[in-house]
């Protein structure tokens, strides 16, 4: 399955380029998923239009898994600001790194326990 292209804002890809070196160099291997997304990912500016339609730090993401997941909505979040709220997915975690730059109608695979799924975004909304 090709991967879907993905964008992030200036300020999120800033931010996240940081959270991720120094997770990667404490070992974490989603850092290293996360990395390699902010390596292909475009880069666009905080009001360019099409943000609106990007999974960016914030937005609220409806979508679908192979593996069991069959709808949720979510609010993609940075790590310090994640709660016990079970709405919230992390950006660092691997589920929010497949996540980040997505848009509606996009595919993304990623590893889980069981091995490999694929997330179909359905909606992405700005508040």
């Amino acid at each position: 399955m090709p991967l879907p292209s993905i964008a992030l804002t200036a300020s999120d890809h800033s931010r996240l380029n940081k959270l991720a070196r120094v997770a990667a160099q404490q070992g974490d291997t989603d850092a290293t998923f996360l990395l390699a997304e902010i390596d292909r990912a475009n880069i666009v500016s905080d009001d360019a239009r099409e943000v609106k339609s990007l999974v960016t730090m914030g937005s609220w993401v409806t979508f679908w898994t192979n593996w069991g997941i069959h709808r949720r909505t979510v609010q993609l979040v940075w790590p310090e600001d994640l709660t016990s709220d079970p709405a919230q997915v992390s950006v660092s975690s691997g589920l929010g790194t497949a996540l980040v730059g997505l848009r509606a109608g996009d595919h993304m695979p990623y590893v889980i326990a069981e091995g490999m799924d694929v997330i179909r975004i359905e909606n992405v909304n700005q508040f």
